[in-house]
């Protein structure tokens, strides 16, 4: 174990290193462009036996992992906002084929208008496209993440990404414990690819046209997949934590189990979340969160059991979901709680959008407004903290 100090990029990019995949195909956006420049460079100076291919766009950097993968390559790629709309196609069809390719991706706000900073709108579009999600509380997590979704990736032949948030924590230095190369290499084990093109002697056919015969039935086992890829997930967190001392779960309760309000929240501000709740708990209130780390496959009757008990629940959302009634986030968390024979109360909260500065005093308004509705004030279903008016 070696402690550096590292931003998320550069984390990231360790990770791709040690990992040592057959092929990497980028094109380089904002602010993700560093971990590809790294790599190339770990490239040119022999560190790696990666082919690195550098592409036109992002559709072409897909477009190529898919076809190494096909053929058997273990294959990762690096990409963000604009760049992971652009791949948005190929991604169905990385995920169709069931290949396990992983994405260093970096959360940024689609445009527009053009923005390069944080929010969760490129992952959130890309949340139904049948690739396994991990988001990241801060940099040892996104390194440890790239990991283990290598893993995660070839046994459950799923493609994932690993996200961190951009600038907040792609661009920040923080402590980083690395692993040894051959910890790596011995954690993620030989190359399993579902099938190889190059294997002449049993042919296969690979992105036939597939009509109302047998389509219905291609896409049920894709679904069977990502709902058989939890276990997978829990077993290499549970396998990583026995070897490294540091374990994730697929979400983090925090002080959640005596609350009586909660928030959920994904990604670098679960930080900033938590110290609010330290704070509100210093002063003699039931409060908690929950930080979803795994979004899809979602992990329904986890979170369910773990919000329960809550009398009112706050869902932030990193990103507005056009749909006229909230973000993503909170039409998952919504649907989860609607089992119960009790629900809680639940609010939505967007939040941060564009890369815009989340204070302990806007997590607390969160709260507030929770307790106000608990006391049977009236108060918006979908809420905007931050925004001006």
């Amino acid at each position: 174990m070696k402690v550096v100090a590292k931003t998320a990029n550069e984390a990231m990019a360790e990770a791709m290193r040690q990992i040592n995949p057959d092929v990497v195909a980028a094109y380089p956006i904002t602010p993700a462009t560093e971990i590809v420049q790294l790599f190339a460079s770990f490239v040119a100076d022999g560190k790696v036996d990666t082919e690195f291919v550098p592409t036109e766009s992002e559709h072409s950097a897909a477009s190529a992992c898919v076809g190494a993968a096909a053929a058997g390559a273990r294959v990762m790629t690096s990409t963000s906002s604009q760049g992971l709309a652009l791949m948005h196609e190929v991604l169905y069809i990385a995920a169709g084929l069931r290949l396990p390719i992983v994405i260093c991706e970096i959360n940024r706000a689609l445009s527009s208008p053009i923005n390069i900073h944080c929010d969760h709108s490129d992952t959130m579009g890309a949340r139904d496209a049948g690739w396994i999600q991990i988001y990241a509380e801060d940099s040892q997590e996104a390194y440890d993440s790239v990991i283990q979704a290598m893993k995660i990736a070839e046994q459950a032949f799923l493609p994932a990404m690993a996200t961190a948030d951009g600038f907040i924590l792609s661009h920040a230095m923080q402590r980083i414990d690395m692993l040894e190369n051959a910890d790596v290499q011995n954690f993620i084990g030989e190359h399993k690819s579902p099938y190889n093109l190059l294997d002449t002697d049993h042919p296969i056919t690979v992105g036939p046209l597939d009509l109302q015969d047998y389509f219905f039935e291609h896409k049920r086992q894709e679904a069977e997949a990502m709902r058989n890829a939890l276990p997978i997930i829990e077993d290499v967190d549970k396998e990583f934590g026995e070897k490294f001392g540091r374990k994730y779960g697929i979400f983090e309760p925090y002080r959640l189990d005596d609350a009586e309000i909660g928030i959920v929240v994904m990604g670098s501000t679960s930080g900033t979340a938590k110290e609010v709740v330290d704070t509100l708990r210093n002063k003699g209130k039931k409060v908690g969160l929950l930080r979803v780390r795994v979004f899809r496959p979602w992990p329904a009757e986890q979170i369910m059991n773990a919000l329960k008990h809550l009398k009112a629940v706050g869902v932030m959302d990193r990103a507005e979901g056009m749909s006229g009634f909230g973000g993503p986030l909170f039409a998952e968390i919504r649907s989860t709680l609607a089992e119960l024979d009790k629900t809680p109360m639940i609010y939505n909260f967007i939040y941060g959008l564009g890369g815009r500065d989340t204070k302990p005093v806007h997590i607390e308004k969160v709260f507030s407004l929770l307790e106000d509705a608990l006391s049977e004030k009236e108060i918006e279903k979908v809420n905007y903290i931050g925004v001006r008016e």
